[in-house]
């Protein structure tokens, strides 16, 4: 059984996406993507205290009764425990919600320090109160999202996944993770917009994957395929998924996702298109300075 959609909101807050072009989305638009979203039963929104006033922005303009299942995210565990509960219950509050459909762990390094089971003890006391329905960890392929459900045993875990970065697929670890009854959520599955950005628009750092990016989108091509349709082709179908987070911008946008999610997915060597350039999947080195490590890249792929 394929995926479903889910919504993330960064873009309600601020400029998000190396190939976001139209900044921060206004009000007006977040409402007719909360509203089209809701007919189409994308009922999963993920909030983010991080990116501007999105909590306060998802409060003001989405229906009410409101349908969605939202998701507010965890403090740094160094601001102490109850300042990160009584941020959880301002998120909540914010929303204009009693409840929120869960809470995530945003930095899985919180779980791994001397604080990691007095944090899970909290969220699972916020979970007996009813302030959340779900505990969740967001995690990255770095974090072995593996060994932390196992250790914690969470109702959900979101982590990275798509055309580009395939690792948690290649390495089993989604397919596991389900198998431990954990809900996968996936992120990132167009890579922060990487997948879209034209190869002269590539910032330095990824200069030397260009080639590659010209080659993934040639073999989409060659099958039939956009890839905005072979980005959700690959990610909704994969196996252990239960939902596939989606950012956008407009209304318009969300439009065009879903309907690329409903067409029949290409055949494709979904496997010939995964980087394995350190650099490219990781987004905060995008545009950081490698030092030595730059000029070693582009001599690998001169």
């Amino acid at each position: 059984m394929a995926a479903s959609l889910g919504l993330g909101s960064a873009q309600f807050g601020g400029d998000y996406g190396i190939s976001n072009t139209r900044g921060r989305v206004g009000e007006d638009e977040v409402r007719q993507i909360l509203e089209l979203a809701a007919d189409c039963r994308i009922l999963n929104i993920d909030a983010s205290h991080h990116d501007g006033d999105v909590e306060r922005v998802l409060g003001r303009n989405w229906p009410f009764p409101s349908p969605f299942k939202p998701q507010v995210r965890t403090l740094r565990v160094e601001n102490g425990l109850e300042w990160l509960e009584s941020r959880l219950r301002r998120s909540v509050d914010h929303m204009g919600l009693v409840r929120a459909h869960a809470a995530l762990v945003d930095r899985a390094e919180d779980l791994m320090g001397p604080e990691g089971d007095a944090l899970w003890a909290r969220l699972e006391k916020l979970k007996g109160e009813g302030l959340i329905s779900k505990i969740g960890i967001s995690a990255t392929a770095a974090d072995q999202p593996l060994l932390l459900a196992k250790r914690f045993k969470p109702d959900l875990m979101q982590v990275p996944a798509s055309i580009l970065d395939q690792r948690l697929v290649k390495n089993g670890t989604i397919k596991n993770l389900a198998d431990l009854g954990v809900e996968v959520q996936i992120r990132s599955v167009f890579l922060q917009g990487l997948l879209f950005l034209p190869r002269e628009s590539l910032p330095g750092n990824l200069t030397p994957v260009g080639p590659h990016l010209s080659r993934v989108r040639r073999m989409m091509a060659e099958g039939g395929a956009d890839p905005l349709h072979a980005a959700l082709s690959f990610a909704l179908n994969l196996e252990g998924v239960s939902t596939v987070m989606v950012g956008v911008t407009s209304a318009a946008e969300l439009r065009a996702i879903v309907a690329a999610s409903e067409r029949k997915a290409p055949k494709l060597n979904w496997d010939a298109m995964a980087l394995t350039d350190e650099v490219a999947l990781d987004p905060s080195q995008w545009f950081a300075d490698l030092g030595e490590q730059a000029a070693r890249r582009l001599v690998r792929v001169a």
